[in-house]
C-alpha cells in the first residue's frame, strides 16, 4: 500500500432498541442527538473516502453525517451467533456454563454459531488493508474500532477489549510509512 492513510473512525449512534441486547445487523440508530451529529460532521475531513459496516445503524449514522459510504463487510460487528437478539441478563440466567465460559475469555471465546473477537480482529485487518492512501472516514462499531486499535498498537485482542468506545465518538489513527500512529481514542466532538 503506497502513501499514508488517515482514518477517522466513528462509532455509530446509539441503537434504537432495548438496552443490554445483542443487536442484530438490522437494528436502527437513534439519531436524536442532532447537535452531536452536526458537530461531528463539521469536524470530518472534506472530500475523504467514506466506508461503513453494512449494518443498518452504521449506514443510518453515516447518512446523518452527510456521507454516502462504501459498505465493507469486514467492518461488521463481532458475530454473536445464536445469542444475537437476546439480552445479556437473560443469557446469563439461562446460558449456563457456555455463557460464563465465554466471558472468562471474551477475546478468544466464541458464542454458539458466532465468532471470537480475535476472529473479528483478523477480519478488520483485511478491511483496513483495502483502504487506500489519503483521508477516510469509517462509520463502524465499537468492536471494529477496538480491533483497529489492536492492529495499530500491536496489542493482544484481550488488551484491546479494555478500550471504551462510546456512541458518536471519534477515534483517529494513521497508517504511515513508518507504521501506525494513534491520534485520539473515544473523543467526543462538541
Amino acid at each position: 500500500m503506497e502513501g499514508e492513510t488517515f482514518l477517522w473512525l466513528i462509532r455509530h449512534a446509539p441503537v434504537d432498541g432495548v438496552k443490554g441486547t445483542i443487536h442484530a445487523a438490522d437494528a436502527p440508530a437513534d439519531l436524536g442527538d442532532r447537535a452531536q451529529l452536526e458537530a461531528l460532521r463539521q469536524y470530518l475531513p472534506p472530500n475523504a473516502a467514506s466506508y461503513a459496516s453494512p449494518s443498518r445503524r452504521t449506514v443510518e449514522t453515516a447518512r446523518a453525517l452527510g456521507l454516502e459510504p462504501e459498505l465493507v463487510g469486514e467492518f461488521r460487528e463481532q458475530d454473536f451467533g445464536d445469542w444475537t437478539g437476546h439480552r445479556h441478563d437473560a443469557l446469563a440466567a439461562v446460558g449456563g456454563e457456555t455463557y460464563a465460559q465465554f466471558w472468562s475469555d471474551p477475546a478468544g471465546g466464541r458464542p454458539p454459531g458466532g465468532e471470537s473477537f480475535a476472529d473479528q480482529v483478523a477480519r478488520v485487518r483485511v478491511g483496513l488493508s483495502r483502504i487506500g492512501a489519503g483521508p477516510a472516514t469509517l462509520v463502524v462499531h465499537s468492536g471494529t474500532i477496538r480491533a483497529a486499535l489492536c492492529i495499530a498498537l500491536d496489542l493482544t485482542p484481550q488488551a484491546a477489549l479494555r478500550f471504551v468506545i462510546d456512541p458518536l465518538s471519534l477515534t483517529r489513527i494513521d497508517r504511515l510509512a513508518s507504521g501506525w500512529r494513534v491520534v485520539s481514542v473515544n473523543q467526543r466532538i462538541s
